[in-house]
């Protein structure tokens, strides 16, 4: 397989002969308003620019994987960048009634067995932080790529680490992980996504595999920087297995 993280939660993944786009972010830089209640109110979304054009990143691709529909995950560039007739697998009913309300026509909900020409896409569990804020996050999902000749793929999305993720790698047994690292959060309820002691967390329940951290510095509500969580890998020797690319930095495994 080979990975080619864009920005933030965006993924071109080259898996079973096809390539999927995940959660596509594709709005030029300071598009957007900043996210509210959050820290640097200064600055508008996204943060930093593609790594490479939008007709790049779209080309060749066979299907989307829209994890959610949070603006930071599926945005109004993407909207308009994208064939209408391409194939997008969401995560239920409910967001396939959105975006086809958006003129996609070519909509799926992920489920356990669901198989995209001859590749295994199985929805798994997340929660986009804990506890009270669950209310106003709403519903998440990742996605475990299976295929005959191709390494187990589990993309973890929006999640904190959770007794349900932990379930998910004892159940799949995946031999590449990524999470949506960056700690994002709000001035008040938590993580939203994976911080640093979630992903040791991942680090410890996955001996084997290999660990890809994304979704971060892109948005104005990260609070765990690149740098910082490097820092931790070191210290805690997680160095040979968890990985912290930049944008558009390219993974083949």
């Amino acid at each position: 397989m080979k990975i080619t993280h864009i920005r933030n939660a965006t993924l071109i993944v080259e898996y079973g002969r096809k390539t999927f786009l995940i959660d596509p972010m594709l709005a030029e830089k300071d598009t957007y308003p900043p996210f509210p209640n959050s820290i640097r109110q200064d600055q508008n979304n996204p943060l930093v620019n593609l790594p490479i054009s939008v007709e790049e990143i779209i080309d060749g691709v066979d299907a989307v994987i829209v994890t959610h529909l949070h603006l930071d995950h599926f945005d109004d560039a993407a909207k308009q960048a994208l064939p209408k007739d391409i194939k997008i697998f969401v995560q239920n009913e409910e967001d396939t009634a959105v975006v086809k309300e958006a003129g996609f026509k070519n909509v799926e909900a992920l489920t356990k067995n669901t198989v995209f020409q001859g590749i295994q896409l199985i929805k798994t569990k997340g929660e986009h932080g804990r506890g009270e804020i669950l209310k106003r996050t709403g519903l998440v999902c990742g996605v475990v790529f299976k295929h005959k000749s191709e390494k187990t793929l589990y993309v973890a999305g929006d999640t904190v680490w959770y007794p349900a993720v932990g379930k998910e790698i004892n159940t799949h047994k995946p031999d590449v992980i990524v999470v949506n690292g960056g700690d994002n959060q709000f001035l008040e309820g938590g993580s939203l996504v994976m911080g640093k002691e979630d992903i040791y967390q991942v680090f410890k329940a996955a001996p084997h595999a290999t660990i890809v951290s994304v979704h971060m510095e892109a948005a104005n509500h990260w609070t765990l920087s690149r740098e910082e969580l490097k820092s931790f890998i070191n210290e805690k020797d997680m160095a040979s297995r968890v990985f912290v690319p930049d944008d558009g930095e390219v993974y083949t495994l």
